[in-house]
């Protein structure tokens, strides 16, 4: 085939059906690339249309901010709370946890077990024994101080049953 376009194009010594199949395959594969790109197009698509349901571009916006804003309070809100607990466990060390009682009769012919030992104390088991002794002449109160579960002065009995049961609880 004669044809001034081959000649001009340099392809004029080439088959014409070796032309139209290198066009059709060339052809093929735009189709195919196409057809790839209409399939992720529809899918971003789907994805957009999820994600701007009942939304218009400014009141996403808004959302977005709203967001960011919670959770800027919440992280606030959060650190606040972690300082307030470290603070209140800070001061239940000092405070009195553990309770130790034992009742008791002071003497045989005092009877209801009107005199006790209290062992009271913190969690460092610090704190105080507060021993009543009940008699027919009256009553007599008494403590002794405790440190780290010892006591510098003798303890009676009952007083070392009430601190062992005080120190026994957690």
């Amino acid at each position: 085939m004669n044809s001034t376009l081959f000649r001009d194009l340099g392809i004029d010594g080439v088959d014409p059906g070796y032309i139209i199949l290198g066009l059709t395959v060339v052809l093929l594969i735009v189709i195919i690339l196409l057809i790839v790109q209409i399939s992720k197009t529809s899918k971003l698509q789907k994805k957009y249309a999820k994600f701007m349901r009942g939304k218009d571009a400014k009141s996403l916006e808004k959302e977005i901010v709203g967001l960011y804003e919670d959770n800027r309070f919440l992280k606030t809100t959060a650190e606040k709370n972690k300082s307030d607990i470290k603070n209140i466990y800070k001061r239940l060390e000092s405070a009195f946890q553990k309770v130790g009682l034992v009742k008791y009769d002071a003497f045989q012919q005092m009877g209801g077990q009107l005199s006790f030992s209290l062992a009271v104390l913190d969690e460092n088991d610090n704190g105080f024994i507060m021993n009543s002794v009940h008699s027919a002449e009256g009553c007599y109160s008494y403590t002794k101080e405790i440190k780290q579960g010892q006591c510098s002065l003798t303890l009676g009995d009952e007083e070392k049953m009430a601190l062992d049961m005080a120190m026994a609880k957690p």
